[in-house]
């Protein structure tokens, strides 16, 4: 039978599994989003004049990038948030061993 020890300590490392699982999975989307606005920019870049930067291609190139950079904020607002939840599992998982 394990000791309680035993079975806080498996799980804590599951739930640190789990979460670097899932943050793994947020950069791999957030590469992803970083992409699609790449490709969305060279479309822009093909299709728009260049007539400065307050042009209408500007104006869609920056609208593009505030868009990353908003959904970028969220993944890492999430990621921040699951973080201390698990740690603080964790941290009640130890205590409960105790």
């Amino acid at each position: 039978m394990p000791t309680a020890t035993a079975t806080a300590t498996k799980s804590a490392e599951k739930a640190t599994d789990g979460l670097q699982r899932l943050v793994a999975g947020l950069q791999e989307n957030e590469t992803a989003a970083l992409d699609a606005v790449k490709r969305f920019v060279d479309s822009v870049n093909d299709a728009f004049p260049d007539l400065g930067e307050d042009g209408p291609r500007g104006k869609i190139i920056d609208a593009a990038f505030a868009m990353t950079q908003q959904v970028i904020d969220a993944s890492n607002r999430l990621a921040i948030s699951l973080i201390d939840v698990t740690e603080n599992s964790v941290e009640n998982i130890g205590k409960s061993a105790s």
